[in-house]
């Protein structure tokens, strides 16, 4: 650009952990992104008060300071890049850069200098380390010269690092003469009151506007919501996260179709920390019709001031509303709403699941979210490509019901949403396409095999999958021993499923039901004789051996259960997620899955298994009647003998 300067591979706030970005300094301002996509900072030159230098390892640290106390570094600059952006900052934003040295000498003596909501401590005229007092959640006095900070341990300070800053004490000697004190006050306590009066410790600021009793999913739990000046509060009974207004990257503002409550989720960089677990998406489940009324604890002077155009006096509306504009004008942060997108139920999103866990897919004009456990944020620039898949593999049937849309990211990661109705697939293909997203089985857009519309086209598949064949041929197998029992009645022992009595039945069928005529005891004596038939027609009974897994051809297979539908369609996917999971566990793992289904989930596979059930009365119909005739004309024949 011609107007400003652009670096890569800066780094914000110094994390180890942390992301690298884009830093860009331009005559109305200055701006970060982070690299892959996500937070963005970006500083209007009013907003501006300082701006500093200082020399750390490796690289230099450029300051900023704005109007509303806030401080952030950047941090990765290059020797040669300091005498640039000095002299462009000079000449077109009016800015004079300081230079700052930092102190490694290691010494723990020094002075304080507290400058908006930063307390630095110097040793000499150099920094030793600086804090946030917005991060402190409490400060007390320890005896007459002590002065203890203690620091909020689950909020988004420190959410990156490996270890974080717990606690901090001041010594402050009677002689201080930074902080005179007197006969009634200590210079320790002229100190701590001067950092109680910045730090807004517990509830020493009223807050703006308190809402209580919310249900929010991740972190689960009930909290009261206080929105302050400069953060955000989340107050349960086992946790306290406060979150300054610069770690808030977006809202998102997205209700479920067809349900009485309304998704808000506040996406933070960095994230909030509960022990080891980073949350980077706050999602509050508030109810849709639910109406409130709420005053603003500000002047109208304030109000006027800093928030004209931004805030209103009170607020009376949906609480959903009424939460997500008076957020908005505190932190400055954007709303995302649902966009172009509907289902085919005119909602916003489609029903899918992650990882297990179901949930909703709202596809929005810049990314997909999938709420709300486990909340995935993907945006359409980290997108390598997505692909349609059938609905588990190999299953003709369950194809025509659902489908899985895969998304691969240009990282390398996958994330799998399954269980997508089919109803769902023209509006999502088209929308998709429509964003210029690379589809990967699109073939030639023609319909032609192999393209995305094949998919989805319910046919039978040629493609044999062993697993569900070996279930399909034990169910008819199974089965069929049944069907015996059916369709001969009493005339043949179908009580032993064995492969002898399934020769013994396909021979009978062949033979005019001969064997059929012979009592339970006249069958088990001639089973001798059947075993002596391949020597007198060694090439015939070789013949008939090869389908006897298909015994009678004509009997119909029974009705497959709704288990069956549901473990044919579940099998693949499972045993993909689980590659070194045994048989036995994957089948174990398929009915625990089964059994906590809710019978709408469950109607899909009932609805098959309904439809297979009808199909086998009929022609169960069609088999007793031919079985009859064949019974019939087998009598005749004995009798004849």
């Amino acid at each position: 650009m011609t107007d400003g300067h652009l670096f890569n591979n800066i780094l914000l706030g110094g994390r180890a952990g942390s992301n690298p970005g884009q830093f860009r300094v331009y005559s109305g301002g200055l701006a970060w992104k982070r690299q892959g996509g996500g937070k963005t900072i970006e500083i209007d030159k009013a907003e501006l008060t300082s701006v500093t230098w200082m020399k750390v390892p490796r690289a230099y640290q450029l300051g900023v300071r704005t109007k509303d106390g806030l401080f952030y570094k950047f941090i990765g600059f290059r020797e040669q890049d300091v005498s640039s952006l000095t002299n462009f900052m000079q000449k077109n934003m009016g800015l004079s850069p300081d230079e700052k040295q930092l102190s490694v000498s290691g010494h723990n003596w020094g002075g304080i200098d507290i400058n908006g909501n930063m307390l630095t401590f110097m040793v000499g005229s150099k920094q030793a380390f600086e804090v946030s007092l917005a991060d402190v959640s409490q400060t007390q006095m320890q005896g007459k010269t002590d002065v203890l900070l203690e620091f909020h341990v689950d909020d988004t300070t420190g959410a990156n690092e490996k270890d974080s800053l717990m606690d901090l004490s001041f010594h402050v000697p009677t002689s201080n003469t930074q902080f005179l004190g007197d006969e009634n006050r200590t210079a320790a306590q002229i100190l701590w009151e001067t950092i109680l009066g910045v730090a807004d410790v517990d509830s020493s600021e009223e807050a703006v506007v308190t809402f209580e009793g919310i249900a929010i999913l991740t972190p689960r739990g009930r909290y009261s919501v206080e929105l302050h000046l400069s953060f955000l509060r989340l107050q349960g009974q086992a946790n306290d996260f406060k979150i300054q207004y610069s770690s808030i990257v977006r809202l998102f503002l997205l209700p479920k179709s067809n349900n009485p409550h309304t998704f808000v989720v506040v996406t933070l960089d960095p994230p909030i920390r509960k022990g080891q677990t980073l949350y980077p998406h706050i999602v509050i489940q508030f109810e849709t019709e639910a109406v409130v009324e709420r005053n603003l604890a500000l002047s109208r002077e304030v109000l006027a001031e800093k928030y004209k155009d931004r805030l209103e006096e009170s607020y009376k509306g949906l609480i959903h509303e009424v939460f997500t504009k008076v957020l908005r004008g505190l932190s400055g942060a954007k709303v995302t709403r649902p966009g172009s997108f509907r289902s085919c139920q005119d909602g916003y999103a489609v029903k899918s699941s992650l990882k297990a866990e179901d949930g909703l897919l709202y596809p929005l004009e810049k990314g997909f979210f999938f709420l709300p456990k486990p909340p995935t944020l993907i945006l359409h620039e980290e997108i390598e490509f997505v692909e349609f898949e059938r609905h588990g593999a190999g299953g003709a049937n369950i194809s025509s019901h659902y489908f899985d849309l895969l998304v691969k990211l240009k990282n390398d990661q996958e994330h799998l949403f399954r269980n997508i109705q089919r109803s769902e697939y023209h509006n999502l293909f088209n929308f998709i396409n429509g964003k210029h997203l690379k589809i990967m089985n699109l073939g030639d857009g023609q319909g032609t095999s192999g393209g995305v519309t094949d998919v989805l086209r319910d046919t039978d598949d040629e493609a044999v999958d062993p697993h569900l064949e070996r279930i399909k041929n034990q169910a008819g197998d199974e089965e069929s021993d049944e069907e015996d029992e059916d369709f001969v009645a009493d005339k043949d022992d179908s009580g032993s499923p064995t492969d002898d009595s399934g020769g013994e039945e396909s021979d009978a069928s062949e033979s005019g039901g001969k064997k059929e005529k012979l009592s339970k005891k006249e069958a088990s004596s001639s089973k001798p004789p059947v075993k002596r038939k391949p020597k007198v027609r060694d090439e015939e009974g070789s013949e008939k051996r090869k389908p006897k897994k298909k015994k009678d051809p004509n009997a119909p297979k029974r009705a497959m259960t709704p288990f069956m539908y549901f473990s044919m369609a579940e099998r693949a996917n499972m045993k993909n997620n689980n590659p070194d999971l045994p048989t036995t566990e994957i089948a174990k793992k398929l009915g625990e899955m089964w059994q906590k289904m809710t019978a709408e989930e469950k109607q899909p596979y009932i609805q098959q298994s309904q439809v297979d059930k009808k199909r086998y009365e009929k022609e169960s119909a069609v088999y007793r009647g031919a079985a009859a005739m064949d019974v019939d004309s087998g009598s005749g024949g004995n009798d004849s003998d």
